[in-house]
């Protein structure tokens, strides 16, 4: 069970370095307004829901406990960010400061993770 767990961390990782790595290629496009939500974004994005997804009932399943509001509170951070990037996908620019709270929404959950104890 701890391979399978370790595995999903990993795409977990996968995810949040496909949403923050779309996000932080196009900070200076960001600067000039000429700034989108690139593919990969979104796909970050629902990598990180299934994932996270996964790691919530395997590490369940384990036997593990679960902070289940630290859980939420990430998920609910996750859900505004891909409700943003998914509707406003096909946009050819995208507003600074929407484009700025993904960013900063996507940073927080970062650190959500790694210091919430």
């Amino acid at each position: 069970m701890d391979v399978l767990i370790h595995l999903f961390v990993g795409l977990h990782i996968v995810g949040i370095a496909a949403l923050l790595g779309g996000f932080l290629t196009q900070v200076k496009a960001m600067g000039g307004g000429e700034a989108r939500f690139s593919p990969p974004m979104l796909h970050g994005a629902l990598t990180m829901l299934v994932t996270g997804v996964a790691l919530v009932g395997l590490n369940q399943a384990d036997g593990q406990t679960v902070d289940n509001v630290k859980i939420g509170v990430k998920l609910a951070l996750l859900i505004v960010i891909l409700g943003l990037v998914y509707v406003k996908r096909d946009e050819e620019r995208v507003e600074k400061g929407l484009f700025g709270l993904v960013g900063l929404l996507t940073t927080a959950n970062i650190f959500i993770a790694v210091l919430w104890t």
